[in-house]
């Protein structure tokens, strides 16, 4: 059986046999989302490339056709893609770019500094720094993520943010030609899931500070940090925290004290272990519009109950009036774009990356 295709237009056909050409052996068409997120959830991405160095992302801004919408997918662990799938190009690390330089730290102790790539996976990250002897990264032990979305929305937990941990990063933006530029932390703006990097950005590189730290220490602590994660989150099929907390409450208990734990639109539901994490339906029974319409329909009781309106952190992608978005594909919340498009409008250079609902309209099949 043939899996599901995105309809196309030729620009989007065009960039795909330029980065097939580009970029041999590493572009795929019509690959399902489901196989790319936490949630397991999302029609088909029309075009995926796997890219290993600076070069290749280089490649790939040269090859984008203006009009053509474009997402850096990470690990996948907090993007929502909708049920139609994805009219562009998604972007996955790959080769070198999941590679870390980590040296054993010094009998004497000390400080230090680890590069890891942009598509390094946190918990990764933490235990190979751990093993080496060296503490003060374990709290991304408890974070399904990877190092370029650590730095894009100072990812956090127990206590602890990547501002804190984070020197510098590199940063390659798909839209100015995809040259690398180096970026100091304080230089991110980095906030409560927040930094200044736009959708167009590719963090390829990231250098975080630790200090040196007996490994079974290190690692009494991870044990610690998953521990308390497994009893207190759940697992299957979600995108962790699925709302921003409020300042000086938290999003779980507002949910929580409106009784909604359990509650279930469709084939999503909220966690009855964790009210701040929402359940896909595993094994393809998942309907990203349940939980667009869950995220709704919590996010309104609560502010009728409390006054307060909570904020999702989810990325929502391909929806309507969002850039790739399938014709027929329904609306989620208001907010900001996660995919970029290179395109053009009054004063833009062709190479400006801009946020573009129905920048492609869509006929016919790649």
């Amino acid at each position: 059986m043939s899996r599901p295709s995105v309809p196309a237009d030729p620009r989007l056909a065009e960039t795909a046999t330029r980065l097939a050409a580009a970029l041999p052996g590493r572009v795929e068409r019509d690959v399902p989302f489901s196989s790319l997120t936490t949630y397991g959830l999302g029609g088909p991405a029309a075009v995926l490339v796997r890219v290993r160095n600076e070069a290749d992302l280089e490649a790939l801004a040269r090859s984008l056709a203006p009009g053509v919408p474009f997402l850096c997918v990470g690990r996948g662990s907090n993007l929502l893609v909708a049920d139609e799938g994805f009219a562009g190009v998604a972007v996955l690390l790959d080769g070198p770019l999941t590679d870390l330089r980590i040296d054993t730290a010094p009998a004497t102790g000390g400080t230090g500094a680890i590069v890891a790539g942009g598509g390094v996976k946190l918990p990764v990250l933490a235990r190979q720094a751990a093993a080496a002897g060296w503490g003060g990264i374990e709290f991304f032990a408890g974070i399904p993520g990877s190092v370029g979305g650590a730095v894009r929305m100072n990812a956090g937990g127990h206590g602890k943010e990547t501002v804190e941990v984070l020197r510098r990063a590199w940063v390659v933006d798909l839209g100015r030609g995809g040259a690398e530029v180096e970026r100091p932390v304080g230089s991110l703006d980095l906030g409560y899931r927040h930094s200044n990097l736009g959708p167009a950005h590719v963090v390829v590189r990231a250098e975080f500070a630790v200090a040196a730290r007996p490994a079974d220490e290190c690692r009494a602590e991870i044990d610690e940090v998953v521990r308390w994660r497994r009893a207190n989150q759940p697992g299957g099929n979600n995108a962790g925290s699925v709302f921003t907390n409020p300042p000086g409450d938290s999003a779980g208990r507002l949910i929580d004290t409106c009784g909604l734990k359990g509650f279930r639109v469709g084939t999503a539901r909220v966690s009855e272990r964790h009210a701040n994490f929402f359940q896909a339906e595993p094994d393809g029974r998942g309907r990203a519009t349940d939980v667009v319409a869950l995220v709704l329909e919590v996010q309104r009781r609560v502010a009728e109950a409390s006054g307060i309106t909570l904020l999702p952190e989810l990325r929502r992608v391909a929806f309507a009036g969002l850039a790739g978005a399938v014709p027929g594909a329904p609306g989620a919340w208001p907010g900001p774009d996660h995919a970029a498009v290179v395109g053009t409008r009054p004063g833009a250079s062709d190479s400006e990356p801009v946020s573009a609902p129905g920048a492609l309209e869509l006929g016919g099949r790649l």
